[in-house]
């Protein structure tokens, strides 16, 4: 299963989606700061699965409903920082979506997230990351699951990857870095967790229009569908200062 994320930077690069979904082979696309209601109902040959109801900066996902039956979805709010309550008071920050693989029968849950941005703490983030494994866990009735997007975690990645472990989690980070801050000092906003999964590669795409760049995974059931993936595959955790 391919799976490619892309944060629009307020739906700047909405206009590139169907050329990446097409150009990639993806089975599943996750956006980030989408404007939902100016979203085409496809994008290559995915469909429009799913989209947040609420909040300025709107997720959403594509799926290719040839192989894949979209059986549930739903968007969740998470513990916001000072950022949403302020700015964006009804912000969703997390989409899932139960698959099932027409070929095979296997359910996959997947799911776009968006952590709170920078003005918020690590240990922010760390808690909305794990209420989001949680809630997937639910909906996924302890099946396979992939989530992907803006974490918003540049620095001390250790820490997460130690959070997504508890979890049941492994944390991937792609092979080069999603965006670059400021001069020459580019990092990991970008990142994948899974459980119940091998994450074959996480690969960083050509930057666009977006201050983002897409990253794409490329996934497969885990030999043990519950066991944590610990060896290192390529972008899986690395060690930050």
């Amino acid at each position: 299963m391919k799976v490619l994320s892309y944060n629009l930077r307020h739906h700047r690069a909405a206009g590139e989606i169907a050329q990446l979904a097409t150009e990639h082979g993806t089975d599943v696309l996750c956006l980030q700061e989408a404007y939902a209601a100016q979203l085409p109902s496809r994008a290559g040959a995915l469909e429009l699965a799913a989209t947040t109801s609420t909040g300025l900066l709107g997720l959403a996902i594509y799926v290719d409903a040839s192989r894949f039956a979209v059986v549930a979805s739903r968007a969740f709010r998470l513990k916001p920082g000072v950022h949403d309550v302020v700015f964006l008071p009804e912000t969703e920050r997390l989409l899932a979506v139960r698959l099932v693989d027409r070929r095979t029968g296997a359910a996959t849950t997947v799911a776009s997230f968006h952590a709170a941005p920078l003005t918020a703490t690590n240990i922010l983030r760390r808690h909305q990351v794990s209420a989001a494994h949680m809630l997937l866990d639910d909906l996924g009735e302890g099946e396979p699951v992939l989530m992907m997007g803006d974490f918003n975690y540049p620095l001390f990645r250790t820490g997460l990857a130690r959070l997504a472990s508890r979890d049941g989690y492994a944390l991937s980070v792609s092979d080069r870095p999603t965006y670059r801050h400021v001069g020459s000092f580019a990092t990991h906003f970008d990142l994948v967790t899974s459980r119940g999964l091998r994450v074959e590669s996480v690969r960083t795409l050509p930057e666009g229009a977006s201050d983002h760049r897409p990253i794409l995974a490329v996934a497969g059931l885990a030999e043990t569908s519950t066991r944590v993936a610990t060896r290192q595959t390529v972008g899986t955790v690395a060690p930050n200062p």
